[in-house]
């Protein structure tokens, strides 16, 4: 894209700045990260050595420390990702939870930097005929202090992640012009021709930063730790795992088989599939902030920390702070980046359009939205 136009923002929760890393990539500046976790800061601070950052509760960032930090320099865009427990599909959905007021301090930032756009990142769960009401209110309190906005539900792998994630994303401006949401690149059909999304092995192949080095690749601490599992995944081919008897079966010789009544089984298998290989030839599943979800695709061992940051598309020169157990925190509860980078192209073509004050959505508007997206939000490949 031609002229782009540049964006300083402030990064709210923005645990070790996935999506600041994507933004900055796609032209933008970040002057601000904001979290409470040490090693997520820490992160932060590292990759991000020309922003400021602060750690802490964000209930006391306000007034001469928040000026502070920003150093007289305008804010055009605050994004952030307010932790979404509440709303979670597998979680109670209980708008008064008090873990989704913290959606009130992002509020209140954004009401006192007047940035002219904003972008709340959460999970797909607040789009929920039980989240209603939450993100009715979400949408008439910015409506009250000039944004209209809009929402989508956006899938990783359609913007060069090699990793099945869906996310919603909450977009919102205070000038004319519509809200635009990136185009897909991969997983798609692209002047007749179907794009691929990316694979794990495209992903994997080459760790190196640019100086041949490889970071938070602890091979040692990934080794399954038992004998016993290490030779049941010597057995379990690429892209397969144990969830069935047929599995068992298919897999394992009788004497390394798992020793379970599988007649005795809620549905005769098991909630989540056990020593799951990821697949050489496919992207692989959304990325958890612990390692013991999946396996390496043809190794006896759990992922690394840089094998999991890559398959979220985080740079190769991306170093992240702390013992491995945080790193994995930080990689599962990221943006990916180049989701980020898409979003940060399309923020530079409203910028572009933008003129004037926006007009708001009315409630009517807002349903009509929220409608039409249950319809694909909850349906996974």
């Amino acid at each position: 894209m031609k002229h782009k136009k540049s964006l300083n923002f402030v990064d709210l929760f923005s645990g070790a700045g996935g999506m600041s890393c994507g933004l900055e990539m796609a032209g933008h500046k970040c002057l601000l990260g904001v979290d409470f976790d040490k090693h997520a800061i820490a992160t932060f601070q590292h990759n991000h050595p020309h922003a400021s950052s602060y750690l802490g509760d964000i209930r006391e960032l306000k007034g001469k420390t928040l000026s502070d930090l920003l150093k007289g320099q305008d804010v055009h865009l605050v994004v952030g990702g307010p932790p979404c427990q509440g709303f979670s599909t597998v979680g109670k959905g209980d708008p008064n939870d008090d873990r989704n007021r913290l959606f009130m301090e992002y509020f209140r930032i954004v009401k006192t930097l007047k940035p002219q756009f904003v972008v709340i990142e959460n999970v797909t769960g607040l789009l929920a005929q039980k989240n209603e009401k939450t993100l009715q209110a979400i949408f008439k309190l910015f409506s009250q202090i000039g944004y209209h906005m809009d929402v989508r539900v956006m899938e990783a792998q359609h913007y060069g992640v090699p990793e099945k994630r869906k996310r919603s994303i909450i977009i919102g401006s205070n000038k004319k012009g519509k809200i635009i949401f990136p185009n897909f690149v991969t997983d798609t059909e692209l002047n007749g021709k179907f794009i691929p999304a990316q694979t794990v092995k495209q992903a994997l192949n080459d760790l190196r930063d640019a100086n041949g080095k490889i970071h938070n690749h602890d091979l040692k601490t990934a080794q399954a730790k038992s004998k016993i599992d290490r030779d049941r995944l010597n057995c379990i081919p690429e892209g397969q795992g144990i969830r069935y008897q047929k599995d068992e079966e298919a897999f394992l010789p009788k004497r390394l088989h798992l020793g379970v009544d599988w007649k005795e089984m809620r549905e005769n298998r098991f909630r989540q599939t056990k020593y799951q290989r990821l697949h050489w030839q496919k992207p692989s599943p959304t990325i958890m902030t612990h390692r013991y979800m999946y396996y390496h695709p043809t190794e006896p061992r759990f992922l690394t920390a840089r094998e999991a940051a890559a398959l979220q598309s985080f740079p190769n020169d991306f170093v992240f702070q702390g013992p491995v157990s945080a790193q994995w925190r930080q990689i599962g509860n990221a943006v990916p980046p180049l989701l980020a980078k898409a979003l940060g192209m399309a923020l530079s073509q409203m910028a572009k359009e933008a003129n004037g004050k926006s007009k708001v959505l009315e409630q009517e508007e807002h349903q009509s939205i929220f409608e039409n997206l249950r319809k694909t939000a909850f349906k996974y490949a």
